[in-house]
């Protein structure tokens, strides 16, 4: 493993600090760049944070659908490169089935701490939002029908939470606190909509959990002599004893479907996730009253979850919601955006 590009040298490379959100993604791009060229996958920011470099390319890029997909785009094959025909396909199926689809895209981390990763001083400084581009593209998916729950916004509003951070320093992942967060907005958007209203609820209780993991990227950075990283976390569970079909938090019968990546199973499947029942699908469960089905991938949350539904082959059946959760980065870095027929 190559050793991390430190920021603090990579800095040097940009002309001077500034606070625009245009100069933020061209300096994303020139760190990642360099990283690349260096042979680097992790990089060393301020303050004990580690990113992906992968992640900060795919913030540099500009536009990543349509024309340009192809050529920004990581996908082993062109026909691939571009999410606009696979989500608003994989949208069309499911609402033919009458099934909801929320899709949840998580933000890259150095969006919500930009002055931990670039020359902003301070991210609360940035007069526009860092990733202006997936507005844009989440715009593009609503004129479609596709209903987007945009994390930027709310993120940036709770990076500075007395809690903790959203973001794991040593991961890719999230912290305990972003999936509390996420998992009660998506649970109250599926509760104002009405999607659910007659499924009966239970009560479940919450325990604290401090656990010390080995992040994926403390580990790919090769450090051994570097502490690991400490968290706290709330462990989810039913207060009265699960029904037949309940285990850890998921339900494979329940009219709510949690697709994905790894940012669904963090924190929730135990093992190189770092823990079990604190997770995205915990905190959902507890908010929701009742657990979601899970269907989560290690690696690309794009093309190879959908996959997995697929052989599944059971149409989705008792399916009325299905949320959708991945990283920001997939949209550039990952296998690629194919059509999946899903449903049949």
């Amino acid at each position: 493993m190559r050793p991390a590009i430190r920021i603090g040298i990579l800095l040097a490379l940009v002309a001077a600090a500034r606070a625009g959100a245009s100069e933020f993604l061209q300096e994303m791009g020139a760190i990642a760049d360099e990283a690349a060229a260096n042979g680097a996958s992790v990089l060393r920011g301020r303050d004990g944070w580690l990113f992906f470099a992968p992640e900060l390319r795919s913030l540099g890029v500009g536009a990543f659908w349509g024309a340009r997909a192809a050529t920004v785009s990581r996908a082993p094959k062109p026909e691939y490169a571009d999410p606009l025909p696979a989500i608003v396909d994989f949208h069309a199926q499911l609402a033919g089935a009458g099934i909801e689809l929320v899709f949840v895209p998580v933000p890259a981390k150095a969006v919500i701490y930009p002055e931990a990763v670039a020359r902003t001083p301070n991210g609360d400084a940035l007069q526009d939002r860092p990733d202006a581009r997936h507005a844009e593209f989440y715009d593009l998916l609503r004129e479609r029908g596709v209903r987007v729950l945009d994390l930027t916004p709310i993120f940036r509003a709770h990076r500075r939470e007395s809690e903790g951070r959203l973001y794991c320093l040593q991961d890719t992942h999230w912290s305990g606190l972003a999936c509390e967060i996420v998992a009660a907005e998506i649970a109250n958007g599926i509760q104002e909509a009405g999607w659910v209203a007659d499924v009966p609820r239970r009560p479940f209780e919450t325990k604290p959990l401090s656990v010390r993991i080995t992040g994926d990227l403390w580990t790919a950075l090769g450090e051994t002599s570097l502490d690991k990283e400490s968290l706290q976390l709330k462990r989810i569970a039913p207060r009265t004893p699960e029904p037949t079909g309940w285990a850890n938090n998921e339900w494979r019968e329940s009219p709510v479907l949690l697709l994905g990546d790894s940012h669904c199973l963090v924190f929730h499947s135990g093992g190189d996730m770092h823990a079990r029942g604190a997770g995205l699908a915990d905190h959902l469960a507890a908010s929701l009253g009742f657990p979601p089905d899970v269907v989560g991938v290690r690696g690309s949350g794009a093309t190879p979850s959908r996959l997995a539904l697929l052989r599944r082959r059971d149409n989705l059946a008792g399916k009325r919601v299905v949320v959708w959760c991945l990283s920001v980065r997939e949209f550039t870095e990952g296998q690629g955006w194919r059509k999946v027929p899903v449903i049949r």
